[in-house]
């Protein structure tokens, strides 16, 4: 075994899993672009060696430190270049690791604590940004245009001894710089010394009581690697580590990681010690599937995260139609190896397979990968092939839930492109009903109706069927984040944020919908930090989104960084196209049960520049018209003109009993127009069916052959009536 001194570099790219789901194929591009475009050519030029890629990471040997960061260096500087050229979903971002230590060498690899500390330091590093080690610093302060800000000692993952860590400052400016570390004050120090006294005397007092302490037991289900030569084969896969995440969730006594933290650990290098202390759990399934024709091959193993002893092992060599009964062996020999006594009822669900029919199972499990994405022309594949599924098997009750969750999604984002409103609130509560009048014990529909139902200011019953969700499925992510929603706009704030605690425990990497949620559960509750993590945390889960950025400048404006605020502001408004707005946020949150929570957001998102009415709109009240004024321009007209800020045709016609139609390039709106005091009003099954109203101007600069100006929260109207 041969030893030596080496510079060792490790890049890894931020968020990687997150941005897969989003664009699988485009990410595995991009990472290969800049590997060998940018990565590769920096690497030969500093003398650098590229050991390997694992995943989305990279690991590299230096004989010199001094190149290693000057490589590093380079790569951040040139790559923050070229992220500046895309678009904000497309920019992939790496951290990257420099450590000088002693490495084993085998054959091509190296490894050992030397590449150990290297890859800590990344985790350590901001994105887009470079940490290194003390021995690093030592041997490069003043040999890089680069300065150095000390992060102190820090005690690394599986690292006997603390490590003396810096932060690299890339801006030229700061070139040459050391920024030292504080030291702590007197005080800081005796109160830091009581704090951990206090913490040893509770642990000695716990280790005392823990054998009288019934532990109940842990489990995280990774996702299973696809094997199979076709990565289109990823949704079968991952179908399988879904069904049995399920399938143990359903056990009453064992607590299971749910979907969304498990899977951040797609593709990448897996240190069960680490994962398990991360997502606080004792055991750790692992596996693998292949399919070979009409055949497959399932591998899957049960360990001790803490000790890596493998509890559990077999492998299953079956005919792709056994799919149901190999998840269903699975479940119950991990079950058996956990020593879990499953109840009678545990047992028959889990030995029951959720259909009969293969072909309406596979549409189920593609529908289910194609909704996870969030985007919305995955969205509508994935209704169309739940519709396959149940035609297939109208007895299905999973696809009918999942069918229901995904709809509900569409609804609550007001995705009218994927489906029109009216009809999405139809299909979900119809779908929602069709699943538990087959299968009364499915929680995921309760928390779908819960929704829907605090939406239509059905406080109690939503409250009912959200608490119905949980006790059905107690270990149940969505359906805890469900309850936290409807208590939160039923004004439960204390109730909300305890089903936001106990949904993060069960998967402590929510989705950004419900991370978007949980920010307003602790805005409300004037946690900002709290609230300001979340609503950062949504906006990083759904990049590109709008709707999960201009949430985040509420938080900022209350916590006073009021140019973070209007920042942010500016680039939500970016992202949906000048689309945002006071007026918008006041009619897709008008069912806060408490008027002044609404009251609350909107102050704060005032403050923060959001714009009373869509693209930047502001009226002059000189030219405003008022009551039978605006009746007298509207009511009983064809209105022909154009919208903003595209200057497109479009046009209204208003009968004199009030029915309309307003049809533009980018809207199909059918309903009842009328005036209320001094607002045009425009009520359809669009905006969840509320009334959606705004003022009418008369102004000077109009573009031209139009007269009037129409505004509400969806759209800017140029008009003038046709006799």
């Amino acid at each position: 075994m041969e030893r030596r001194l080496a510079a060792v570099l490790i890049a890894d790219v931020v968020g990687y899993s997150r941005l897969s789901e989003i664009d699988e194929e485009g990410t595995r591009i991009r990472f290969h672009t800049d590997l060998h475009e940018l990565f590769e050519p920096k690497i030969a030029t500093h003398h650098g060696r590229l050991i390997k890629t694992m995943g989305d990471g990279i690991l590299v040997e230096f004989h010199s430190v001094v190149d290693a960061l000057r490589c590093a260096v380079k790569i951040q500087q040139q790559k923050a270049k070229r992220n500046a050229a895309l678009r904000p979903e497309q920019r992939m971002l790496f951290r990257i690791g420099v450590n000088l230590g002693d490495v084993i060498v085998e054959g091509e690899d190296i490894h050992g604590d030397g590449v150990n500390i290297a890859a800590r330091l990344e985790s350590l590093a901001q994105p887009g940004g470079i940490c290194i080690s003390g021995t690093a610093f030592d041997h490069t302060v003043h040999k890089a245009e680069v300065g150095f800000s000390s992060l102190g000692e820090q005690q690394l993952k599986n690292i006997a001894d603390p490590v003396r860590v810096y932060r690299v400052l890339l801006d030229p400016s700061e070139a040459g710089k050391v920024v030292a570390s504080r030291r702590p004050r007197r005080r800081a120090i005796i109160l830091a010394t009581l704090a951990a006294l206090l913490i040893a005397a509770t642990a000695i007092v716990f280790a005392w009581q823990w054998p009288f302490v019934p532990q109940r037991p842990s489990i995280a289900v990774l996702p299973f690697a696809n094997l199979s030569s076709d990565a289109g084969q990823d949704y079968f896969t991952d179908g399988i580590t879904d069904s049995l995440i399920a399938d143990l969730t359903m056990l009453s006594d064992l607590d299971v990681i749910g979907h969304n933290s498990v899977f951040a650990y797609k593709g990448k290098p897996l240190v069960l010690a680490d994962i398990g202390r991360d997502l606080g759990v004792r055991f750790i399934v692992e596996g693998s599937v292949q399919r070979i024709g009409d055949q497959m091959r399932v591998n899957a193993q049960l360990s001790d995260a803490a000790s890596g002893d493998r509890l559990w092992a077999n492998r299953f060599n079956r005919a792709e139609a056994d799919v149901m009964a190999v998840q269903d062996e699975l479940s119950r020999q991990i079950a058996e190896a956990l020593g879990l006594k499953l109840t009678q009822s545990e047992a028959e669900r889990i030995t029951r397979p959720p259909t009969a029919n293969l072909e309406a199972y596979d549409y189920y499990l593609r529908a289910e990968q194609a909704t996870r994405t969030g985007r919305r022309s995955r969205l509508l594949e994935a209704l169309a092939l739940f519709d396959k599924a149940e035609a297939l098997d109208p007895g299905f009750a999973e696809a009918f839930a999942a069918d229901a969750h995904a709809t509900a999604y569409v609804w609550r984002s007001a995705y009218d492109d994927v489906l029109q409103s009216a009809l999405a609130r139809k299909r979900a509560y119809e779908k929602a009903s069709r699943a538990l009048a087959l299968d009364p014990v499915l929680s995921s529909p309760y928390a779908v109706l819960a929704v829907m139902q605090v939406v239509d200011r059905r406080y109690e019953q939503a409250v009912a069927s959200a608490q119905q969700a949980v006790s059905l499925g107690p270990a149940d992510a969505e359906a805890h984040m469900a309850l936290a929603y409807v208590q939160l706009f039923s004004g439960n704030h204390a109730e909300a944020g305890a089903a936001v605690e106990t949904a993060l425990r069960h998967d402590p990497n929510l989705s950004a919908i419900n991370r978007y949620t949980a920010g307003l559960v602790f805005y409300l509750q004037r946690d900002y930090t709290k609230a300001i993590d979340s609503f950062e945390r949504a906006r990083d889960g759904s990049p590109g989104n709008g709707d999960f950025v201009t949430p985040l400048a509420m938080a900022y404006a209350r916590a006073g960084r009021l140019d973070d605020a209007r920042a942010t502001v500016a680039e939500g408004i970016r992202f949906v196209a000048g689309r945002d707005s006071l007026a918008g946020w006041r009619i897709s949150n008008a069912h806060f049960r408490n008027e002044q929570d609404l009251v609350f957001i909107l102050d704060a998102l005032r403050e923060a520049g959001l714009p009373e009415w869509p693209f930047g709109f502001k009226g002059n009240e000189q030219d405003r018209l008022y009551g039978d004024e605006i009746a007298n321009a509207v009511i009983g007209k064809l209105l022909r003109g154009k919208t903003e800020p595209s200057g497109s045709p479009a046009l209204m016609q208003v009968e004199r009993d009030g029915k309309a139609a307003f049809r533009s390039a980018t809207q199909m709106i059918t309903g009842t127009v009328f005036v209320n005091g001094d607002m045009l009003c425009e009520q359809s099954e669009n905006a969840f069916g509320r009334a959606d109203c705004g003022p009418v101007y008369r102004p000077a600069n109009s573009p031209a052959e139009t007269s009037y100006a129409y505004v509400n929260s969806t759209k800017v109207f140029y008009f003038s009536p046709v006799k």
